[in-house]
Parts: structure tokens; sequence; C-alpha cells
């Protein structure tokens, strides 16, 4: 299982994962900055999204949606990395060379994703709060930060809150490793059908498409958890220090939900789905893309036999 695990194979999927995701992010990153706007500034107007991308760029300057833009691509560097690493290795070592099955994807992707999670929720939490920084918010009671960097943030946040608010929302990213793994899960089966037993690599639309796909299933059913995530992560909510760290997390995500719904109706769980979608949607498709021919090139690079990449 070891040799599985730690494999030259895993850690080329682990990089093309990696590059992929941070450029597909830096290409579409300002539908992300539309989209956390709309989920942590409760006063903001749900409007479309050029909209609100309109509305940051005249208030606060032509570079606005690409602020926080280096702390999220490091951040999702490491995230994908992790995954991708984690998912291959353990998908290898638990087949050993035999077919895959939506299942399968589904436990190795849960897995893959609470190691990601446990490793790199305080980089998140970092990179939220840079980019909502120097904001102007709809909403009157957030406190502003202000943080001069990456480890000036960390050192912050350790110095006034405590080294667990590194770890801020990390109840809800658990919940939501159901998000990778539901994509993985149907991206996997989709490549399957597409290539119905015959090995073969598939072509630029078809993993475009289905890594697409992938992607909106998994978003839209787990909205309502990023977007309290996403609070968690910013820190602007009173959390009580009465009860065990888990039950008052699960508090604090009921009262959320809870809150949410009350003021804005059930429709207030999925304020910036729109923006979400396009963002995440277009993301991870350019990301499968570019990840598999990067893969696919560097196997041919490293002398295997092409069987090897179109049959997983």
């Amino acid at each position: 299982m070891s040799f599985s695990v730690f494999s030259y194979e895993s850690l080329v999927h682990a990089v093309s994962g990696a590059v992929g995701s941070v450029t597909a992010m830096t290409v579409f990153f300002p539908l992300d900055t539309a989209r956390l706007r709309l989920q942590v500034d409760e006063n903001r107007k749900a409007q479309s999204t050029p909209a609100i991308l309109a509305e940051i760029v005249k208030e606060e300057g032509l570079l606005a949606p690409y602020r926080g833009w280096f702390p999220v691509i490091c951040s999702l560097c490491c995230s994908n990395f992790v995954y991708f690493y984690c998912f291959h290795g353990l998908k290898a070592s638990w087949l050993k060379g035999k077919q895959s099955a939506p299942s399968t994807d589904l436990i190795i992707g849960i897995v893959a994703g609470v190691v990601n999670v446990l490793l790199t929720t305080p980089l998140w939490v970092v990179n939220t709060r840079l980019k909502l920084q120097g904001s102007k918010f709809r909403n009157a009671d957030i406190r502003p930060t202000n943080y001069s960097g990456i480890l000036d943030a960390f050192a912050q946040i350790i110095r006034r809150e405590g080294g667990g608010a590194l770890w801020n929302g990390t109840l809800t990213s658990l919940l939501l490793v159901l998000n990778p793994a539901i994509q993985f899960m149907i991206y996997e089966a989709l490549k399957r059908q597409l290539r119905r037993g015959v090995p073969r690599e598939l072509s630029s639309v078809e993993v475009f498409i289905i890594g697409a796909v992938a992607k909106a299933v998994a978003t839209t059913v787990t909205y309502p958890l990023q977007t309290i995530q996403s609070i968690l992560r910013f820190g602007q909510f009173n959390e009580s220090t009465d009860e065990s760290k888990l039950l008052s997390s699960l508090r604090t995500i009921k009262c959320l939900l809870v809150n949410r719904v009350r003021k804005y109706g059930m429709l207030g769980l999925f304020k910036g789905l729109e923006a979400k979608l396009l963002q995440t949607v277009l993301t991870a498709a350019l990301m499968f893309l570019l990840y598999e021919k990067i893969a696919s090139c560097t196997f041919r690079v490293m002398g295997l036999s092409s069987n090897h990449h179109k049959k997983r």
C-alpha cells in the first residue's frame, strides 16, 4: 500500500491538479470575489455577477476584483496538491489495477477531503480574511482588519483570537468534503461512461463538459454549507465558549442557517449561487482539462504506456 501511496505517479497527479487549479482560478478569480461578497455581506443586495463586479470596481478600483489573489492561489495550490495526491494514491492502493466504481470513488474522495481539510484549513481562514480586507461592506457590523500579509495575518489571528481560530469553520469544511467527493465521483463515472470500457484519451471538449457537470451538481447540493463556511472563516460572529468545541460549532452552524432563513427565506441560503456556479463550474472545467493534459503529457515523457493514464 505504501508503494502506491508514495509513488511518482501520485506526485504527477498532484502537481498536475495543483497547476491546473491555480491557472483556472487565476482566469476566473473576479467571479469568486463577487461570490464571497454576497455570502458574507448580508446587506448587499443580490444582483447579477456583472453588476456586483461593476459595483466593486466603481467603489474600490479596477484591481479590487483581484484583491487577495496571492493568498488564495497559495492556499489553492497546497489544497489541490494534497487532495489529488491523496485521492490518486489511495485509489491506486485500494484498487491495485482493478476497475473503480462510483461508491469507491466517493469513499476515497471523502477520505482525501478529510486529510485536506485538517491540513489546509488555516490557509483558507487567512486567505478569506485577506481577500475581504479593505472591502466596502453594506453591513456596518463588520469589523475592519489590518493584515500586512499572510504571515502577519497568521500572527495577528493567533495573538488576538488564539490558535484555534485558524481552524474556524473546520466542521463545515469536514461536512463539505462531500463537495469534491461528489465532484470526483461524478467526473470519474462520466469518464468511464464515455469510454464504455475502451481505454482512450478523452477529447478536450469531453473533459471540459464532464468537469463542468460534475462541479455544478456538487456545488448546488452543498452551497448552503459553503455560505456558512465563508462566514465562519471571516470570523465576524460571536461563538459560545460555555460548551464543548464540537457542540459550540454545531450550534453556531445551526444558528447561522436558521438566522439566514428567517431573514431572507430559503433562497437566502443560496445567495450568491449564480456567481459561485459561474466561477466554480468554469474553474473546475478548465482545471480538469489542464490536469488531464498535463498528466497525460507527463506520463508520455516518463515513457509509461499511454494506457496507464487512459485506464484511470
